[in-house]
């Protein structure tokens, strides 16, 4: 099984289709005031989004940057407004955190090999 697409709620997808095609998401389908969709730029992965009520809060984004540092100053200097910058986390990731137009919480982060393959990583039981 393979995830390839996550889709976000937002009231507003004309704020939505600004702020994700300026995290460098390259579009696919523009059905709006109802639907987008965008292509990831590493990887084939897709994210989009549908119109709705703004609801947020339970919703987390993790988009993986090999370089983040860079890309959240080019961001910020952008005007993107980060809740926090670049940190390293006890979970071994470096992660910096925004927020989109409709609520929903936005990790940019990189975490290397460390994603699939922590130092804590739950061993295989051994084939029979």
């Amino acid at each position: 099984m393979n995830l390839n697409q996550v889709t976000v709620t937002l009231p507003d997808l004309d704020a939505g289709w600004r702020f994700y095609v300026g995290l460098g998401l390259e579009p696919i389908v523009d059905s709006r005031p109802d639907y987008a969709r965008f292509a990831c730029p590493d990887g084939g992965a897709t994210f989009s989004l549908h119109r709705g009520e703004a609801n947020g809060g339970g919703t987390t984004v993790y988009f993986e940057c090999a370089d983040l540092d860079a890309r959240v100053a080019a961001l910020s200097a952008l005007g993107y407004a980060f809740a926090h910058g670049p940190a390293d986390m006890p979970w071994l990731w470096r992660e910096a955190e925004l927020t989109d137009p409709g609520g929903n919480r936005v990790l940019l982060y990189f975490a290397g090999r460390n994603r699939l393959d922590p130092p804590w990583r739950v061993q295989k039981p051994p084939q029979a």
